[in-house]
């Protein structure tokens, strides 16, 4: 290997001789670099390209700059559920955008408590509105219609999820404060569809009192089924035939145990004997299984792998003291409650009685 003198009497390799090394280090270090990149644009795909496509539908129906705030105040708002859940330990999605309808995130572990599902629902009404609130201000410095326009449709939507329907953040809230504030929501629902003339809203309404009915009066007679199924992959034994996988012959039930782990991730463990498969299937809710079985196989493909499902079956179990909440919680939760309500009043109010919506032409 050629050496050169670096003047100081030591040795020293050539660039030349370490130059295919350090190309082949950094080629490794950019390969690894660009995993990294991409498994966090893959993470964040489906929440990107949602708020993209949402973005570039509203844009066809308002001004783009409108479309672009609008969408962002939906994001600080899912945020902010995002924020608390994360901070009480529970893992959710990022949000998911649905055009017309808003976005939503989805809870991989269902709440221990009331009070836990109270304050992951309070956390996207208190920063969506406080993101409205900023808009206000900007609105209020510069003088444009349209930060009035957007910080007024902001307000607006997150007054709309605090109505008590138990499918709304309001009706989670309500549920730490008093479930009596749900027979309020059952009232004031026909007086909003009026108001707002929304079709989106009256199949809420719809879904709240069957919501309503199935926990408090068909819960008496029979408790609600829940259903969660995964799809596995398992080498097959050569010495069955491929018509063991054919037909229905293998729709059977398996043997399980359920348990919690030390995270309260609920688990069921099932093992399929013929392949001698152990397999975990996580529950998102505590239920009490009832029967976990075999639903579809397929055929074994070339590399003698078979593809199959697995369901557990069971009723909800929603523990007794589930909606014991301390005095003092629901009384925090109850002011917080009263005042973004009428807060957002106020402020919308503010905005309609100054006319500068009509002046902007919004």
């Amino acid at each position: 290997m050629p050496l050169t003198d670096n003047g100081n009497g030591k040795d020293k390799r050539s660039p030349r001789g370490k130059g295919p090394f350090a190309w082949g280090a950094l080629l490794l270090v950019l390969l690894s670099k660009a995993k990294v990149v991409l498994l966090f644009l893959l993470k964040l795909g489906q929440p990107l390209w949602t708020m993209l496509v949402t973005v570039g539908i509203y844009a066809l129906v308002y001004p783009w700059q409108f479309a672009v705030g609008f969408v962002a105040l939906i994001l600080v708002h899912e945020l902010g559920h995002v924020w608390v859940a994360r901070r009480k330990g529970l893992p959710v999605s990022l949000p998911f955008f649905i055009p017309f309808l808003g976005a939503l995130v989805m809870l991989r572990r269902h709440p221990k408590n009331a009070a836990t599902e109270a304050a992951i629902a309070l956390g996207g009404p208190v920063a969506g509105s406080l993101a409205a609130l900023l808009i206000y201000g900007i609105g209020a410095w510069t003088g444009a219609e349209m930060w009035y326009a957007l910080a007024y449709v902001g307000f607006f939507l997150n007054l709309i999820n605090l109505l008590p329907f138990h499918m709304l953040d309001g009706g989670r809230i309500a549920a730490a404060v008093s479930r009596w504030l749900w027979l309020v929501g059952a009232v004031v629902g026909p007086i909003v569809i009026w108001f707002t003339g929304s079709l989106l809203f009256l199949l809420l309404w719809i879904w709240f009192l069957w919501e309503m009915y199935r926990r408090f009066i068909r819960a008496r007679k029979e408790a609600p089924r829940h259903y969660a199924e995964g799809v596995y992959r398992a080498k097959t034994d050569e010495s069955l035939p491929d018509w063991y996988f054919a037909g229905e012959r293998h729709h059977r039930s398996l043997p399980y145990t359920a348990y919690c782990r030390m995270d309260g991730q609920h688990v069921v463990e099932f093992r399929w004997e013929p392949l001698d498969f152990r397999g975990e299937l996580a529950i998102d809710q505590p239920i009490v299984i009832r029967d976990v079985r075999l639903t579809r196989v397929e055929k074994p493909d070339r590399d003698g792998m078979v593809t199959f499902a697995v369901r557990a079956e069971g009723s909800v179990h929603e523990p007794e003291n589930y909606y014991e909440v301390p005095a003092a919680v629901r009384w925090k939760f109850g002011t917080a409650y009263g005042i973004l309500v009428f807060g957002l009043l106020y402020l919308m109010w503010r905005i309609q009685t100054s006319g500068v919506l009509e002046r902007g032409g919004f």
